[in-house]
């Protein structure tokens, strides 16, 4: 056979072979791995929330927290500093506890103090929330922890640049009895308890608008009865020698809780009577009062 056509048999013989071996080849490779694009990273949240312009309020009203803000500062009432006697004095009468003794001497450097209770529609502005079992806007904020009052006053100080805080038991006190105009009544305000306060017998078992009773010789609302008001110190036995610008007792678990509430009867709501509660307890007759050392 001429060498040429064994050559040519050769071919086609071995064409079928190369073709299945093409075809293994192809069937038994790898598929390209297929690369998804990767999801783009969520933005990491700002440790400092920006403010909300407007809030809806349980009661259904929009809430502006610049207005709450401005509002807010145009209440704040000065406190020129002074020494009083803190703890049970004479007009605090048979009804004092052991707890407000001995009475002892404080001297306080000026500060600012807010006429009113926290509203609810400061609170909802600031926190986008209103924790209050009874809803109103110009309603006492209730309902908030110690530890809530600190997570709003530090949300608070973010949004107005000022240090906003809780008044020492001393400050309350001092402010509750009408610093140097003080004229020496049992209750903040007067020695007739339904002058300026709500209180058991005729609150009606809830909170009642802020600024609705007479106010003190400081023009301070609210002292006396609503809701008690949450205060920086920790809640612990009086010691009698002279102190300034105390900051309370340390070792002590509670906090102090200053003038009473809706619930109490009249010996509950006197300026020098004190409570303790627990950081993290808060209820329908707990709410605050801010201050501020400079303005």
């Amino acid at each position: 056979m001429p060498t040429k056509h064994i050559i040519l048999t050769l071919l086609i013989m071995l064409c079928p072979i190369g073709m299945a071996a093409q075809s293994t080849i192809t069937r038994h490779k790898p598929k390209p791995a297929v690369t998804k694009p990767k999801p783009a990273a969520k933005p990491k949240a700002k440790h400092k929330p920006a403010p909300r312009r407007n809030s809806t309020s349980h009661s259904g009203s929009t809430v502006s927290l610049s207005a709450e803000l401005n509002k807010l500062i145009n209440n704040m009432v000065y406190v020129s500093g002074g020494t009083f006697t803190m703890g049970a004095t004479s007009e605090q009468g048979s009804e004092a506890y052991d707890n407000e003794k001995p009475t002892h001497s404080v001297t306080l450097s000026s500060y600012y103090i807010c006429k009113y209770e926290v509203t609810q529609a400061l609170w909802q502005a600031v926190m986008g929330s209103n924790p209050s079992y009874f809803e109103g806007d110009n309603l006492p904020v209730e309902n908030v922890s110690w530890n809530d009052c600190q997570t709003f006053i530090k949300r608070l100080n973010s949004y107005t640049g000022r240090n906003f805080r809780l008044p020492t038991e001393a400050e309350w006190e001092f402010a509750a009895r009408g610093g140097n105009y003080s004229r020496h009544y049992k209750y903040s305000g007067s020695n007739y308890i339904g002058d300026v306060a709500w209180y058991t017998d005729n609150s009606g078992s809830r909170t009642h608008s802020v600024g609705t009773k007479r106010a003190n010789e400081l023009g301070l609302y609210d002292m006396s009865g609503n809701v008690f008001e949450w205060c920086s110190d920790q809640y612990g036995p009086y010691d009698s020698y002279s102190q300034t610008d105390p900051l309370g007792p340390n070792g002590w678990s509670d906090r102090v809780l200053r003038g009473g509430c809706w619930n109490d009867r009249t010996g509950d709501c006197r300026s020098s009577n004190r409570y303790g509660g627990t950081p993290d307890d808060g209820g329908s007759d707990s709410g605050l009062r801010l201050i501020l050392s400079h303005l």
